[in-house]
């Protein structure tokens, strides 16, 4: 058995763990081998296992002195060539969101954990929240492309964390995977296959001679090719507007095309990159819009509706970043509303009125770190059926 086997257990085994426990496994499973991070609550148990299952599979595990330096160690060691990641929660993930802007300029992959909890500042660190959907997205100043990814069960966190390498390495870029306290500290029962949810996936190299490297030089798919340590690539990285060559610049017609480029990379692999579950939703009169916790409650309230016979449908976005669009328009085309339940004040339901227009999207809002019911989802499904 191999150092890695020996940490995930035996292929297609079945485990019981946690969702934090998965995210571990996950990461050891896509490629990991280096951790940068600071404890805190609820994601500490990421850590904690990485700690130990790191040194195994010769990786580095390292804590740091706060979330800034825990960021800036992993852009480091990516640029180093080694798949990282890091993990925090609600005021960790602030701190890290200048670095985190940094490694989405210079197009650095790595992956962000962010095991959501009640906020604003201290919050409530040992309850469930949906509160950091658009610091995810918008966290960082300026405009730069991102990925990010909210799982719902404990499998999908072990198979996501595997998919957020893969998709970093591919598009070099940081991959945030968002889930709340309830998903990272529920335990479930999951079939650990080693290469579920994960193709391997190495970044794309440079190659061809060392003179002509300019490392944010695009090939046709939109994603530079980045310099291997030891190659002999002349590399130059800052955070500074650059051109292709790496060297800052203010021309604005080198800006203009080097950040139109990078802000649109994705949009040519959406088919790749986009994820979700679509259930009842293809004669839904309520079409349900929802993550996490909150998903898991609204599908149960979608059989509680169907069981009265109300037409109830869930669409869950798994990329939340770059949202479902098209996918969603499509499962809300039938429907006369539209409800999003979310443990904040409303952010999902921004996104979702503002692909879908917000006469007829209505939500549940809850931040008392207390999660949404099926039953409360169920009733409001009856009452928008009764309206419309």
């Amino acid at each position: 058995m191999n150092a890695v086997d020996s940490v995930l257990g035996a292929k297609s085994a079945m485990r019981l763990i946690s969702g934090n426990h998965g995210c571990a496994l996950g990461a050891i499973a896509a490629g990991c081998r280096f951790f940068a991070g600071y404890p805190i609550t609820p994601s500490s148990e990421i850590a904690e296992r990485l700690s130990r299952a790191l040194p195994e599979v010769d990786g580095v595990f390292v804590q740091m002195e706060d979330e800034i330096a825990s960021m800036a160690a992993v852009i480091g060691a990516s640029m180093g060539g080694v798949k990282a990641m890091t993990a925090t929660s609600g005021p960790g993930f602030s701190l890290k969101q200048e670095n985190l802007g940094y490694a989405a300029g210079a197009e650095i992959p790595c992956v962000i954990i962010n095991v959501m909890r009640g906020g604003p500042s201290t919050g409530m660190p040992t309850r469930p929240a949906q509160g950091d959907l658009m610091q995810a997205r918008w966290g960082s100043h300026g405009d730069y492309p991102i990925i990010a990814l909210a799982p719902a069960s404990v499998r999908e966190v072990y198979e996501q964390t595997m998919r957020a390498f893969d998709l970093a390495e591919t598009y070099r870029t940081p991959v945030v995977v968002l889930y709340d306290q309830t998903v990272a500290q529920l335990t479930e029962t999951v079939e650990l296959g080693h290469g579920r949810g994960s193709s391997g996936i190495q970044r794309k190299w440079a190659s061809g001679p060392r003179e002509k490297y300019r490392p944010y030089a695009a090939d046709e798919d939109g994603i530079p090719p980045m310099s291997r340590p030891g190659d002999g690539y002349r590399v130059h990285t800052t955070g500074l507007n650059h051109s292709e060559n790496g060297f800052p610049t203010q021309d604005p017609e080198i800006v203009n095309r080097n950040l139109t480029r990078m802000l649109t990379k994705f949009d040519q692999h959406r088919a790749r990159i986009d994820s979700w579950q679509a259930l009842e939703c293809k004669d839904a009169e309520v079409l349900i819009v929802a993550i996490g916790i909150s998903a898991r409650s609204a599908t149960r309230a979608v059989e509680l509706a169907r069981s009265h016979g109300v037409k109830a449908g869930l669409f869950r976005p798994i990329t939340l970043w770059p949202f479902p669009e098209r996918q969603l328009r499509e499962a809300a085309s039938r429907a006369r509303a539209v409800l999003v339940p979310e443990m904040n004040a409303g952010q999902l339901r921004l996104e979702v009125e503002r692909i879908l227009g917000g006469n007829r999207v209505e939500g549940i809002d809850r931040y008392n770190g207390e999660p949404i019911s099926p039953l409360e989802i169920a009733a409001r499904v009856d009452e928008l059926v009764r309206k419309s």
